[in-house]
This record gives C-alpha cells, sequence and structure tokens, in this order.
C-alpha cells in the first residue's frame, strides 16, 4: 500500500479540523501537526488558508456531484429527478458525515456566502446545477408552487439538511423507510 500524498494529508487533515473546530479553530500550524507535515510544506501546496477552504469545498463538490447524477436522467418524470437527487444529497450526507459539518462550517461563513449567491444569481459555473436546473423548469412548467427559487431550496433541502445533522448527532437513525418518507415530505412541501 503506497503512503499517501502529502497534498492529500494536508487536505484531509484540513477536512477534519474544520470540522470539528470551525475555520477559526484550525489554524494551518494545527492543519500541518494532523497532517504530519511541517508547516511550510502547507504553503508549498496552498498559497494561504482562502486557497486551501475553498479547494477543500471543490473538491468535496465535485465528489457530490457524481454521487448525485450517477443514475440520474434527465428524460426521467420532474417527480423522480426530485426523488432522486433529494434521496442521492441525503445518502451522501449520512455516509459522509464529516463531509456534512464541513459544508455546514463552509456554508454559512462568508465563503459559502458568496459560493450560494453566485449560484443562485447563474454567476457561478462549475458544481452540481442539477438542482438548480431542476427547480427551474419545476417553476416554469408550474409543477413547483409559486415561490423565490430560495425559498423552494429551503422548503426542500433545509428539512433534508436537518434531518442528515440530526442523524449524525445520534437524535435519529435514517434507514431507508426514513430516507424516503422524508424525502417524500420534501417534496410535499414543494410541489403544486
Amino acid at each position: 500500500m503506497s503512503k499517501p500524498d502529502k497534498r492529500d494529508e494536508i487536505i484531509r487533515a484540513a477536512l477534519e479540523l474544520i470540522a470539528e473546530q470551525g475555520f477559526h479553530g484550525a489554524p494551518m500550524a494545527m492543519i500541518a501537526e494532523r497532517a504530519d507535515v511541517g508547516a511550510g510544506t502547507i504553503y508549498r501546496y496552498f498559497e494561504n488558508k482562502d486557497v486551501l477552504i475553498s479547494e477543500l469545498y471543490g473538491g468535496i463538490e465535485e465528489k457530490m456531484q457524481g454521487v448525485l447524477l450517477a443514475g440520474y436522467s434527465a428524460d426521467a418524470p420532474f417527480r423522480a429527478r426530485f426523488l432522486h437527487l433529494s434521496t442521492a444529497l441525503l445518502r451522501y450526507f449520512i455516509e459522509q458525515p464529516m463531509d456534512f459539518r464541513y459544508l455546514e462550517q463552509f456554508h454559512n461563513s462568508p465563503y459559502g456566502v458568496a459560493v450560494r449567491r453566485d449560484k443562485i444569481m447563474g454567476n457561478r459555473e462549475g458544481g452540481c446545477n442539477a438542482f438548480k436546473e431542476l427547480f427551474e423548469q419545476g417553476a416554469a412548467q408550474q409543477v413547483l408552487k409559486d415561490l423565490p427559487l430560495v425559498i423552494l431550496f429551503d422548503l426542500a433541502f433545509g428539512p433534508l439538511l436537518a434531518v442528515a445533522r440530526d442523524h449524525i448527532l445520534g437524535f435519529i437513525t435514517l434507514d431507508d423507510i426514513l430516507v424516503n418518507r422524508t424525502v417524500e415530505a420534501c417534496w410535499d412541501a414543494v410541489k403544486r
């Protein structure tokens, strides 16, 4: 078995520490220590902490996109596409709790607010746009309630995030039945 790449070790250490401690509680020196590299080594791979944070987010987003789009058909009926994407998202969060915790930190920080605003406004390329495209189509076809896109996202995904958080914290245990019922409830919240 080969030794992990130093860059990969830095990414892993940053993910763990930021998920556990938040951005401010994870200084570069602590990340270096957790990655078992010298503090200066990090700067060979990442210009600064902001770059590390952004690249870590991009890596998670790319991994998540692959999971969400596996088996996804843009030709499927609207409801089936919504259920597919929502179920895949919730399962990803359940199976990748560190990624979920990192994303919570990211999306509730100035980094994430800017990314979210740019995605919603259509000013950001890349990443998984399947949800935005689906919701725009659903609004145009009047399949979804007549609400602003941001509110539709909140109604559909806010509960998924809360349920994933509660599962990760051990307040509930999500099995297949509860995952499906939760996703169906989110569908009920946004459909006309």
